[in-house]
């Protein structure tokens, strides 16, 4: 386990270095934190900074000036869900997310700003509080590599109420899952369970949290990486084959020596994908997708670009 975590560490050092000084924490802004002073009305002052009360009493605009937090702790909330330990190339995606974390995480210590780390599943499974240091930041990377959570199903909700009761200022919070047992309205939350005639005419899937990633962004500043293994959208041709839902211990039995069965399979998760994407577009998060068999880094490094362009827009 040490040598893993050396690795890690090593490798998302490098990648620190190399792509990501400069794009990382440093453009998000904390607008509206920390209260200054309150001051006359100048032309060019963000209208909605105008205290009415004040602006009342004296018969004269008054603004309220905030100054800009420059420390943001980062959260990394990781999905530890059965269904992170699939993986059909050389990594799992809980192996591909902690790797991920690592990075974000060695690049909020460059930056200088405290990280904490939640790690759920259908509960909160660990929380690390918000500290600094490298020392930290490898008990962070050795949680992701070998905690074994207790449960095996996914609740984001739960993860997301837990951490608007522990975090008392505004935060960063990485989310980190694969939104394979997330109700978008679909008719039922899984691949398995849609692509299954007989789940898909009378099951109904768990409450819409993509509301909740839409409360949590108007309190923090929230960003979901969605890690997604080529293997949930593509059936490969190899005959009969029985596939199991690690979260819930459902198994399908397919034959994918047909052509029909396979398209199907392909077709029912492209449409999950697409609402999942419309779903999580229409609640204003900002969210990346990840392919668990391609580097994530410079993918990485373009989205905090056009967040840094963004901001000074």
């Amino acid at each position: 386990m040490l040598e893993k975590v050396r690795r890690v560490e090593v490798r998302t050092n490098r990648l620190v270095n190399d792509m990501m000084v400069g794009a990382y924490l440093s453009h998000f802004k904390g607008r509206g934190m920390d209260f200054e002073e309150l001051r006359q009305y100048i032309p060019g002052d963000d209208v909605r900074n105008i205290d009415w009360n004040v602006t009342r009493r004296m018969g004269r605009p008054f603004v309220k000036r905030f100054r800009e937090e420059r420390e943001l702790p980062a959260v990394l909330a990781v999905d530890v869900s059965a269904s992170s330990l699939f993986g059909s190339a050389s990594v799992s995606k809980r192996e591909f997310a902690a790797e991920i974390a690592a990075t974000l995480a060695a690049s909020a210590m460059r930056n200088g700003d405290k990280v904490a780390l939640l790690l759920f599943s259908e509960d909160v499974e660990l929380f690390v509080p918000p500290r600094k240091g490298r020392r930290h930041i490898l008990r962070i990377v050795r949680e992701l590599l070998a905690f074994e959570p207790r449960k095996r199903g996914t609740d984001i909700a739960a993860a997301l109420t837990f951490l608007n009761h522990v975090l008392h200022r505004r935060s960063i919070v990485f989310l980190l899952t694969d939104f394979l047992h997330t109700n978008v309205h679909l008719p039922v939350s899984g691949a398995m369970q849609n692509f299954s005639d007989e789940s898909a005419a009378g099951k109904t899937a768990r409450r819409d949290v993509i509301q909740d990633l839409g409360m949590m962004n108007r309190k923090h500043d929230l960003v979901c990486l969605h890690l997604h293994d080529p293997r949930e959208s593509i059936l490969p041709n190899a005959g009969l084959v029985a596939i199991e839902d690690g979260e819930t211990g459902e198994i399908l039995e397919l034959d994918s020596n047909r052509k029909s069965v396979r398209d199907r399979f392909h077709q029912i998760n492209a449409e999950r994908l697409a609402q999942l994407d419309l779903a999580l577009n229409r609640s204003a998060v900002d969210t990346l997708r990840f392919n668990t068999t391609e580097s994530f880094a410079q993918a990485l490094q373009r989205f905090f670009e056009i967040r840094r362009g963004r901001r000074r827009g």
